[in-house]
């Protein structure tokens, strides 16, 4: 399904996605070392209700997960870097944090990720997160009516890619609207001009993810966290835009830092 926001609609839009990016942004002001992943969900999930908003991720079960989620953000922690599953962890200096979080307002969902490195940052890891971030960017300015969805896939895959960075497939981008998972599928590497075409009112969720020196994934036994193969560090950055006249509106908020 590929829900169509009309003008009227997109004030709805930008206010849930100025809400995901104010809660990201305070978690990241907040997350010190010594913090506890735990800490995180509950101050989401304080901040979320507060405005108004509502979880996608409390009750969320789908095929791959071992559902219902049941917390209100994704903490995903160094190897791990898609679904991370609060769990009973303080962050230690130098931990490489990625949250994500998705949440309906007044019946629109945002969907938006930030990676950053809690205390004592090196240049590898900031590298990798300044993959995803140009990634990201380069994603968003080939968004235009009438454009493809391989125009964005593709401008992604060619700055992982030529930063050095294998690209997996198997999970990226996806549209929103009144549900947080809807067509198209936008993977993170794919052939330009090719693809559903994108309309103005279009949202969609771009979310490029980077692994250090491998494309494979794989699971936790907690059935969600989905990690690197080899144990390598991982980035994910993300951000809700809604297809315009003029190409793309971020919805939910500035670039991340």
């Amino acid at each position: 399904m590929i829900e169509i926001m009309r003008d009227e609609d997109l004030p709805r839009a930008r206010a849930a996605g100025a809400l995901v990016g104010a809660i990201l942004e305070a978690m990241r002001e907040r997350t010190v070392v010594g913090t506890n992943l735990l800490e995180i969900d509950e101050w989401t999930k304080e901040m979320m209700l507060g405005a108004g908003g509502e979880s996608c991720y409390v009750d969320y079960a789908p095929s791959f997960g071992n559902g219902p989620f049941g917390h209100y953000i994704c903490t995903a922690v160094n190897d791990a870097v898609l679904h991370g599953l609060p769990r009973d962890y303080a962050l230690a200096d130098g931990d490489l944090l990625t949250l994500d979080l998705a949440l309906s307002l007044e019946g629109v969902v945002a969907d938006a990720a930030i990676s950053f490195v809690v205390g004592t940052n090196s240049p590898e890891k900031q590298r990798l997160i300044d993959a995803t971030r140009d990634a990201l960017a380069a994603g968003i300015a080939a968004v235009r009516p009438g454009g493809r969805v391989g125009d964005i896939s593709a401008a992604i895959g060619a700055v992982l890619r030529g930063a050095g960075f294998r690209v997996n497939t198997e999970f990226g981008g996806h549209g929103v609207g009144s549900t947080m998972h809807q067509e198209p599928s936008i993977p993170n590497d794919g052939r330009a001009h090719h693809g559903p075409r994108l309309r103005v009112g279009q949202l969609i969720a771009i979310e490029p993810w980077v692994m250090v020196d491998t494309d494979e994934l794989v699971f936790d036994p907690d059935g969600w966290t989905l990690r690197s193969a080899t144990g390598c560090l991982t980035a994910h950055t993300e951000h809700t835009v809604a297809v315009t006249r003029d190409g793309a509106e971020i919805m939910t908020g500035a670039p991340a830092r």
